[in-house]
């Protein structure tokens, strides 16, 4: 069985995902869609609109065969390590080909861009480093310098573009970590991703989430097997609160002292005074982010730095998990292609594969072995991972009751 890889978030699940998951499975000439999917929290440093696991349902509803979690440490992470996490995750699925959607729309011209990245890194990481401290914020300075290596000015607009600078990231990870995947990437159609508005029947996720934050009917954004998962958790407050969240993120902030010790606050420039500063008068999450956003520092980038926090994670640990690669993933559901890829895979796959948690402690002592390094680190993904499934159920309007340990307790969906 022929099988492409998709890489997603599906935040929600709408028309242009739907167009996206047929193109990949025509032009692969696959039987089945493949997706690794962010959880709870997703690469720009924002808590999911709904749950990983309506999330995938939506996407098997579709026409999406098997959907894999991106482990935490990739999936709220910048571009290269996203794609790196995403990449990974994909080559042990024994996918054929990775198709992603582009502004571009043909490979040529993002695979120029990503060898010429790939030859030129470390003059690239020194200049924009040098760039950073001059206040232009990172997606600025590293389109800026490309163009200049390039000798192609063109280029700081195409590398400006959301869809093409993760295509030139899924690229180079293709190329680390797994060539004989085969690259496709089709044109992105309708709204572009930060677009508010809509084309016809093809909205943003960034759009359709503005369109419920004021209220508005987003049904025909949505596939009609979709809407229903959609409307289910607006009308039980399964859905995340501002204001929730900004009263967790203030309390994780407040720990000044500690915040040395978060995953890339040391990298970040007087970013602890800052946010101290900011907490002193923000009333809300934008009134916070806009207090501390700089030249250097991009809305995206802050929301990550917070999530860092609220979820304690550790720059010395981060760095190990993000150097050791994923240690097992997350199957969240399949239908029977699904689970037939699966089953074709389980042999080749170098790391455990887990659906519900019930076991997944003993199951990783049993691979890694007991005190090994790789054992200790696959422990402490878990944790993270745990960690995030629950802090995203203290974040939600309404709390349904039980254990927020989901993880234990929800079993991997089956459809069809």
């Amino acid at each position: 069985m022929r099988s492409v890889g998709l890489i997603a978030e599906y935040n929600p699940f709408h028309n242009g995902h739907r167009h996206h998951l047929r193109e990949s499975l025509r032009v692969a000439g696959a039987d089945a869609a493949v997706a690794v999917m962010s959880g709870h929290f997703l690469q720009r440093g924002e808590p999911a609109l709904v749950d990983k696991w309506r999330r995938a349902e939506m996407a098997l509803r579709a026409g999406v065969s098997l959907v894999v979690e991106i482990p935490l440490p990739w999936a709220c992470n910048s571009a290269p390590l996203f794609a790196d996490g995403a990449v990974r995750s994909l080559s042990q699925l024994g996918v054929d080909a990775l198709c992603f959607g582009s502004e571009a729309g043909t490979l040529e011209p993002l695979e120029a861009c990503a060898e010429l990245v790939e030859r030129h890194r470390p003059d690239i990481e020194d200049a924009t480093r040098q760039r950073l401290r001059q206040g232009e914020n990172y997606p600025v300075a590293r389109a800026g310098i490309v163009a200049e290596l390039a000798g192609d000015d063109s280029l700081a607009a195409f590398l400006a573009t959301p869809n093409n600078i993760l295509g030139v990231e899924y690229l180079r990870a293709l190329n680390k970590h797994v060539p004989a995947m085969t690259p496709l990437t089709i044109q992105r159609v309708g709204a572009g991703y930060h677009d508010l508005g809509a084309t016809g029947e093809i909205a943003s996720a960034t759009g359709i989430r503005h369109m419920l934050a004021a209220g508005e009917a987003v049904g025909k954004y949505l596939p009609p097997t979709c809407l229903p998962l959609l409307e289910d958790a607006m009308a039980e407050g399964a859905v995340p609160d501002d204001d929730i969240l900004f009263r967790l993120i203030v309390q994780a902030l407040q720990r000044v002292d500690h915040l040395p010790s978060i995953y890339q606050y040391p990298e970040s420039d007087g970013i602890g005074k800052r946010f101290y500063q900011a907490l002193q008068v923000a009333g809300n999450m934008k009134g916070l982010i806009d207090h501390c956003k700089a030249k250097q520092l991009t809305r995206t980038r802050i929301q990550r730095l917070m999530v860092y926090a609220l979820l304690d994670l550790d720059a010395g640990l981060m760095k190990e998990i993000l150097e050791c690669g994923p240690l097992y993933l997350h199957v969240l559901g399949h239908d029977k292609r699904g689970e037939a890829v699966l089953a074709g895979c389980r042999d080749s796959c170098e790391i455990p594969l887990v659906g519900n948690y019930s076991r997944i402690r003993n199951a990783l002592t049993r691979y890694y072995g007991r005190g090994t390094e790789k054992s200790r680190l696959a422990h402490e993904m878990l944790a993270i991972e745990l960690r995030a499934t629950r802090t995203y159920g203290l974040l939600l309007k309404k709390w349904p009751g039980g254990n927020r340990n989901l993880d234990f307790y929800r079993d991997v969906i089956r459809t069809g």
